[in-house]
C-alpha cells in the first residue's frame, strides 16, 4: 500500500467512528422517538437517518445504494419509514441528534476552538469530493451546511464517509461480487464473524448459495475460508475503494493532513471509549 492509500485508510478509521454514533446513540434514538419510530431495535432509525438525503426514496432505490442489505430486510422499513415522518423532517431531526450526541461525547470539546479547526479541514476534504455516481455523497454534499463546527464535522465526515462507501461499491461490482457474495467473501477473509453480518439481512439458504458460487469461483476453500485467488480479489476490492477515496484528502497539504490527524486523536478516542459502538462490525475496521 502507498503512504498516500494508507492516508486515506487512516482517515476512514479515525472519521467513521464520528459518523456512526448516531446509529447507536441514546440522543439519537430519543429524536427518532420524538418523531414516531420504534427504538426497540436501531434499524427504523437508521434506514430512516441514513436514506432521508435521498428524499423519498423507494425500497429498490435504497436497496441499490445500501447494497449489502437484503431486499427482503429493506422492504420491511422502507418506503413504511417515509410515512412515519418526511425526509425533511427526518433530517431536522438528524441534525438535532447529532447535536445532542456531540455534546454528550466531546463536552466542552464540542465547541473548542481545535473542533472548529478539525471541522473546517474536513469540510475542505468533503467539498473537494466528486460526487458524480456517488448517490449518496452527493446527496448528502447538497444539503446546506451548519453554522456550527460540531455539526458542520458530522457532515463534512458523512459526505467522505458515503463517498468512500459509493466507491467501494463500484469496486465490488467491478469484482463481480454480488451484495451477499461481498459479505460472504469479506467474511472468509477475517474481515468479521459470520455472525456479525446477519444484521443484514440474509437467509442462511443464500448465504449457503452465495458460497457455493464463489467456491465455483475458486474464491473460497471448502472450510469456507478464502483461497489465495479470494484474498487477492478482495485485497483488490480495498486497493481500488483507497483510490477512489484518495482525491479528496489532495486539497490539504501533507501538514494540514498531519494536523488533522492528531486533532482527531481526542475525538476518535471519544467515540471509541463512548461504548456505543459495537467491537465488531461489517466494516471490517482495522482487519482489512
Amino acid at each position: 500500500m502507498s503512504d498516500e492509500l494508507g492516508r486515506v485508510r487512516q482517515m476512514w478509521h479515525l472519521l467513521e467512528p464520528l459518523h456512526a454514533v448516531l446509529y447507536y446513540a441514546p440522543e439519537a434514538f430519543g429524536e427518532a422517538a420524538a418523531l414516531g419510530y420504534r427504538t426497540d431495535e436501531r434499524w427504523p432509525s437508521y434506514f430512516a437517518w441514513r436514506a432521508a438525503p435521498l428524499g423519498e426514496a423507494g425500497a429498490g432505490r435504497v436497496t441499490e445504494t445500501f447494497y449489502s442489505f437484503s431486499p427482503r430486510m429493506v422492504g420491511e422499513y422502507v418506503p413504511a419509514v417515509w410515512s412515519v415522518a418526511s425526509p425533511d423532517a427526518v433530517l431536522a431531526a438528524r441534525r438535532r441528534a447529532v447535536d445532542r450526541t456531540y455534546r454528550t461525547l466531546l463536552g466542552e470539546a464540542a465547541t473548542a476552538p481545535e473542533t472548529a479547526e478539525v471541522a473546517a479541514l474536513v469540510r475542505r476534504a468533503a467539498q473537494a469530493a466528486d460526487t458524480t455516481g456517488r448517490p449518496l455523497a452527493a446527496a448528502n454534499a447538497a444539503l446546506p451546511w451548519p453554522d456550527e463546527p460540531h455539526l458542520a464535522l458530522w457532515q463534512a465526515a458523512t459526505v467522505l464517509r458515503e463517498h468512500r462507501g459509493d466507491g467501494h461499491l463500484a469496486a465490488l461490482v467491478g469484482a463481480e461480487l454480488d451484495p451477499v457474495e461481498a459479505l460472504v467473501s469479506f467474511a472468509a477473509i477475517g474481515a468479521a464473524r459470520p455472525e456479525v453480518f446477519v444484521s443484514r439481512g440474509w437467509s442462511d439458504e443464500e448465504w449457503s448459495q452465495a458460497r457455493e458460487r464463489l467456491l465455483k469461483r475458486g474464491l473460497l476453500a471448502d472450510d469456507g475460508t478464502a483461497t489465495e485467488a479470494g484474498r487477492v480479489l478482495r485485497a483488490e476490492v480495498e486497493r481500488r475503494t483507497d483510490e477512489a477515496a484518495a482525491a479528496p484528502w489532495r486539497a490539504l497539504g501533507d501538514e494540514e493532513r498531519e494536523r488533522l490527524v492528531e486533532l482527531l486523536g481526542p475525538l476518535w478516542v471519544a467515540a471509541i471509549g463512548s461504548g456505543l459502538l459495537p467491537s465488531e462490525t461489517t466494516l471490517g475496521i482495522g482487519k482489512v
